[in-house]
């Protein structure tokens, strides 16, 4: 078994309060886990209104699944003109890892 987890750090466009923040980082979010079927949640810089951070998780029974979902992931939210993506920082384990 194969897990993959990876941390987004967006900045956003011309947002202003935490409630515009909303209204581009909810949908981003809810097309994400639609689109790719994975666990995906904004997990830091929640009090920012031009910054987040976007935790994606997504297991598998191979690795090349899991490198191939979070890359579509990263390449989603970089095509997004509303946003722009900083960093990524993707993170593979393996069960016999432990």
């Amino acid at each position: 078994m194969w897990t993959g987890t990876c941390e987004l750090d967006v900045l956003l466009g011309d947002v202003h309060s935490l409630k515009q923040k909303r209204s581009v980082v909810r949908p981003l979010v809810a097309e994400i886990r639609r689109k790719f079927d994975v666990s995906v949640a904004e997990v830091a810089h929640r009090d920012l209104h031009r910054r987040t951070m976007i935790g994606v998780s997504v297991v598998s029974g191979d690795r090349e699944h899991v490198v191939e979902v979070l890359d579509a992931v990263e390449r989603l939210v970089a095509s997004r003109p509303e946003v722009q993506l900083l960093s990524t920082r993707p993170r593979y384990i393996s069960s016999e890892d432990y």
